[in-house]
């Protein structure tokens, strides 16, 4: 299982495919992991508030309750995502990639 401080110096060395990751609360407020894959990850109640997530791959994670406050997610890919119960407060959702399919903070489905 990684862990915050790790995907972090991973991501720093180079790696990118962090696919299926199991995140659970993990700790990357303030990150930079632009372009990172983390589809179908498993980031329940991590937080990435802060975190720049421009062009990452979330599709189909499970962001169940994810702190992402004032996150850019400009031209990330979320389509199947769920994110019930996600702070997205301040996060830049605007320009994401896809938001289809996704479950949104509130339990409604984007379609």
């Amino acid at each position: 299982m990684v862990k915050g401080r790790a995907v972090i110096r991973q991501y720093e060395a180079g790696q990118r495919d962090f696919s299926r990751a199991r995140l659970r609360k993990a700790e990357l407020e303030g990150a930079d992991l632009r372009g990172v894959d983390l589809s179908w990850a498993f980031l329940r109640h991590a937080n990435l508030s802060k975190a720049n997530l421009a062009g990452a791959n979330l599709m189909g994670s499970d962001l169940v309750g994810v702190d992402l406050r004032d996150a850019d997610l400009n031209e990330a890919n979320l389509r199947g995502a769920n994110l019930y119960r996600a702070e997205v407060t301040g996060a830049q959702l605007a320009r994401a990639e896809s938001l289809k399919g996704t479950i949104l903070p509130d339990g409604a489905k984007h379609e």
